[in-house]
């Protein structure tokens, strides 16, 4: 990769960008907000648009990409699953599924998995998992039964999901919203044991706080919810669709404190870039309240996904991409917070999930992700004021230098 590519015009959109975007503006819902660019082709962490400027992927599709663009054995093992068996649905068994739950249960030391397709699916299901467990096993009365999640929380966008946050945008015009949420504070562990009622079933939570702007909670906090759970029996559950598969520099986010939750979410990495695929594990006694017929996914479980998951969970192992999070973002981060920036308030994360929060006197984060666009550099505004960075586990250290002087350029 030719990193001597000058910024500004160099990067400007060009008449291929344009067309493309003609063509979403007149055809597309507008439900997206995408930085200029128009990307054509990737490999590893870098892309490149319709125009042939190059760019430093840091964002990778919000953890989607921690294997990077069109890694090498998972693209060998999609093609090689796609010629001879990509979709069964499971009214029939398929030779990938069984391995799939033996080789991600083993992974993340639960006795069961549910698969499904998106995160959100992910969350969805966990929710039915959690209420079907408080009627049948904790004994809560018919139609009662209360999850308590957190301010700041993002698990998707489906109708239930939008009900508990406590974004405006998320919920404003898709009301009527689906009862049994209760909202406490990120990180206030008092505050959730407050909450907890005869009827509570659940806690859901983040491990860190992915579209909350990158908040990493209180030391403590995680471990402190986990026993207070366990103490008023309640379920902790762990939406690790964005944090887990070795984000953060652990395998699971959760691991940096020691923390095993009853039911944990996992998605986005799991499909390794090139599926949808999302799991749900717990225990047996969580998950073994379903019945055949009780919820399911036509996609879910496909011997396609099975096949890709099952590579992405062996690369990530064997290549140790966790530990590689760990050491990348622990002197990426220093780094970051050495700048010297009027703008800049914090920089905040674990691993190579990083947040950069800016003062409110220095313009709105999107302002800013356009300026490191226009430097050869993708990553993404959240919640107004923070840059979310967050490249694929394979980056090289190389690239991360490259990417901390123009970052250090534009804060500057």
């Amino acid at each position: 990769m030719d990193r001597t590519e000058t910024a500004g015009n160099a990067r400007a959109p060009g008449a291929e960008t344009a067309r493309h975007d003609a063509l979403v503006q007149r055809y597309s819902a507008r439900n997206y907000a995408p930085l200029p660019v128009v990307i054509a082709k990737a490999s590893g962490c870098w892309v490149e648009d319709v125009d042939g400027h190059r760019y430093l992927d840091m964002l990778s599709a919000y953890s989607a990409l921690n294997f990077g663009h069109g890694h090498p054995e998972i693209v060998e093992a999609f093609v090689a699953q796609a010629r001879v068996l990509a979709l069964t649905s499971r009214a029939f068994q398929n030779d990938q599924f069984g391995p799939f739950c033996e080789e991600i249960t083993q992974l993340a030391g639960q006795d069961q998995v549910l698969p499904m397709n998106s995160g959100a699916e992910g969350v969805e299901t966990a929710l039915k998992t959690a209420r079907k467990w408080g009627y049948q096993v904790k004994g809560v009365a018919a139609d009662r039964a209360e999850i308590i999640v957190c301010a700041g929380n993002f698990h998707g966008r489906t109708i239930t999901i939008v009900s508990f946050s406590d974004d405006p945008q998320f919920r404003e015009g898709f009301g009527p919203f689906t009862p049994g949420f209760r909202l406490v504070p990120y990180g206030d562990a008092a505050a959730l044991e407050a909450a907890i009622g005869p009827n509570t079933v659940g806690f859901l939570v983040e491990p860190i706080q992915g579209e909350g702007g990158i908040v990493v909670p209180p030391a403590g906090y995680l471990k402190q919810a986990r026993e207070i759970c366990a103490r008023h029996r309640v379920l902790f559950i762990a939406d690790e669709i964005q944090t887990g598969l070795g984000r953060t520099g652990r395998l699971f986010a959760c691991d940096h404190e020691g923390v095993k939750p009853d039911v944990l979410i996992l998605g986005k990495a799991l499909g390794g870039g090139l599926m949808p695929v999302s799991a749900v594990l717990a225990s047996r006694e969580v998950l073994g309240v379903f019945r055949p017929g009780d919820h399911g996914s036509t996609f879910g479980g496909n011997p396609l996904a099975c096949a890709v998951a099952r590579v992405a969970m062996k690369v990530l192992t064997r290549d140790r991409l966790a530990e590689r999070a760990a050491s990348l973002g622990a002197a990426f981060l220093e780094r970051l917070r050495g700048l010297r920036s009027s703008r800049v308030k914090e920089v905040r994360g674990r691993g190579l999930l990083i947040g950069i929060e800016l003062l409110p006197d220095a313009g709105p984060a999107k302002d800013f992700a356009k300026r490191l666009k226009q430097e050869g550099i993708l990553c993404k505004d959240t919640v107004e004021s923070v840059l979310r960075i967050a490249p694929p586990l394979v980056i090289e250290q190389k690239d991360l230098d490259w990417a901390t002087e123009r970052i250090a350029k534009v804060l500057g």
